[in-house]
Order: structure tokens, then C-alpha cells, then sequence
């Protein structure tokens, strides 16, 4: 992961970059690149707090550019200085998360709830070993149970905010685990690295 800056709207901002050696299969929930899928790259990038573009496939060619990376690649926003981010580590899977809460939010609040705004936790998780389709988008669902559980220890009330993005990246190839659970092996690592990545930032 490396940290790299640019101007945007007359504002320095800032942008964290993973370039992988080799394409990762990813589970992303970003609107920009997500879906499941072999990836080159991540970015998890500052907006403004007055962030109001909806053309976030165009905003995110125009990041990837900026970061002259290749490829298919997943972009998620945040307005949180990403130059914050917390890392954690368990049993060889590295967890990074920026971690806004501007208006922290339950999941199934009343309709009537204010309208999502650019705080956001993002999630970006990378496994050293293969996973199975079916045990990524567990893992996907692993991360989010164990960022859940760190805003309840923390006493934040809500389960996230309403633009939270997860992105879990594995190797394209290998022996495939075929679990990713909170009990299984890699999900419980999983879960204690985004659990103490999420904690610490809060």
C-alpha cells in the first residue's frame, strides 16, 4: 500500500494504493469496480466532505489515472484523511481501514433516516491464501460482522455508516479454502485483524 496525493477541485487530497504483483480475485462492495472478479489494484481515495458526484466510474478513471495504475482495479471514496488509516494483522491476513463517522447509521432504521453522506469505513482486506468463490462472498459478510462488532465495543451507535465499502482480495490461484466464515480458519483471522483495524480508528 502506498500513499500518494493529488489536486482535485483546487484541494490537496490524498489516496491510498495497492498495485498487486499479480491479479487478486476480489469481492468489493464500491461502486466503482466492485462485484467479484480478478483485480490489478485498489484505491481507496479522499473526497471532499461536500462531495456531491454521482458519476463515480468517470471520477474513478480519472483516480486510476492520477495513480498510473493498469488494468481492472476497484475505487472506493471516503471523506476521511485516508493519510488516518489503520492497519492490523492476523495470521497472515493485513487489514486497512479508514474509518469515518460522520453519521453513523442502523441497518434497518426507519426510511425517514438522513441521507447517506461521505464519512464512510472503508475495508480493504487481502488474504495470502485462495478462497473459493462461495467462501470469498463469505468473507465479505465475515468482514462486515467483525466492523460491526468493533463500532458496538467502541460504543458507536450504528452498524455503519450508509456508504461503508468492503473489499477482500485473494490469490487468482491455488488450493481453494472453501470456507470463509467467522469460525472457519481464515475467516476468524479475517474477522480479528478488520475487528482491531476498525476499533483502532474509532
Amino acid at each position: 500500500m502506498l500513499i500518494s496525493s493529488r489536486i482535485e477541485d483546487g484541494r490537496p487530497l490524498s489516496m491510498l494504493v495497492w498495485r498487486f504483483a499479480e491479479p487478486m480475485t476480489v469481492a468489493s462492495t464500491a461502486a466503482c469496480g466492485g462485484g467479484l472478479g480478478e483485480r490489478d489494484w485498489i484505491i481507496n481515495a479522499q473526497v471532499g466532505h461536500d462531495y456531491r458526484r454521482r458519476d463515480q466510474q468517470r471520477h474513478g478513471t480519472e483516480l486510476a489515472a492520477a495513480a498510473t495504475v493498469d488494468g481492472a482495479g476497484v475505487v472506493m471514496f471516503t471523506a476521511v484523511d485516508v493519510r488516518e488509516v489503520r492497519s492490523a494483522e492476523d495470521g497472515g491476513v493485513r487489514v486497512d481501514a479508514t474509518v469515518g463517522l460522520t453519521l453513523p447509521v442502523w441497518a434497518a432504521a426507519p426510511d425517514a433516516t438522513a441521507a447517506a453522506r461521505p464519512g464512510t469505513i472503508n475495508i480493504v482486506a487481502v488474504l495470502p491464501v485462495r478462497l473459493t468463490g462461495a467462501a470469498l462472498l463469505n468473507a465479505l459478510c465475515t468482514a462486515t460482522e467483525a466492523k460491526t462488532q468493533a463500532l458496538l465495543d467502541a460504543g458507536v451507535p450504528g452498524t455503519g455508516t450508509a456508504s461503508d465499502a468492503v473489499t477482500v482480495a485473494c490469490p487468482a490461484s491455488g488450493p481453494a479454502e472453501p470456507f470463509g466464515g467467522p469460525r472457519s480458519v481464515w475467516g476468524a483471522r479475517l474477522a480479528r485483524a478488520v475487528h482491531d483495524a476498525v476499533l483502532a480508528g474509532t
